[in-house]
């Protein structure tokens, strides 16, 4: 038994609309949603907080080394300085910027590794680190070019976010 079902029948006000408005303000809505859509990626989206990339360097450096540059190597001797840079992340911040010069020990020194930092964060998180979003980058910085989508760097973020006005 094959019943035929009647045809979806639109409203009339929906069946119309396209022919209502004129082409040139359906052009101008879709741009204008479009620049609206943009504007909240570039910007962190509704609602993020934002702060100085030196607010979120004296944070992610208070919970690295508790704010000393006289640090121990931590991870097992695997990271080193106030911001307790691996050699990886150094080699990944020199390939994108090689004017950084200097060599992996430089880190230990917090001028050398704030630069670093920002070299790795223009590489691998550069909207973040030009909005200020302070979660991204201390998430990246944390667990690498796509640390903000690892759950394990949650737990930094949040130690992160405690330092930070």
């Amino acid at each position: 038994m094959n019943a035929r079902r009647p045809p979806l029948r639109l409203p009339d006000w929906v069946r119309g609309w396209p022919r209502r408005v004129p082409r040139r303000r359906l052009v101008a809505a879709g741009a204008a949603a479009a620049l609206l859509l943009l504007l909240s990626f570039w910007f962190g989206g509704p609602g993020r907080d934002t702060w100085s990339q030196a607010q979120i360097l004296d944070a992610i450096r208070f919970v690295e080394s508790g704010d000393r540059d006289d640090v121990p190597d931590g991870d097992g001797g695997l990271a080193i300085g106030p911001y307790q840079i691996h050699r990886v992340y150094w080699q990944d911040a020199i390939e994108a910027e090689p004017g950084l010069g200097g060599d992996y020990e430089d880190c230990r020194a917090r001028d050398y590794a704030e630069r670093v930092i920002a070299a790795y964060m223009r590489r691998w998180a550069p909207g973040a680190w030009r909005a200020g979003d302070g979660e991204v980058v201390a998430r990246v910085h944390n667990g690498g070019p796509r640390g903000d989508t690892k759950p394990a760097t949650l737990g930094y973020w949040q130690r992160v976010r405690a330092r930070l006005p």
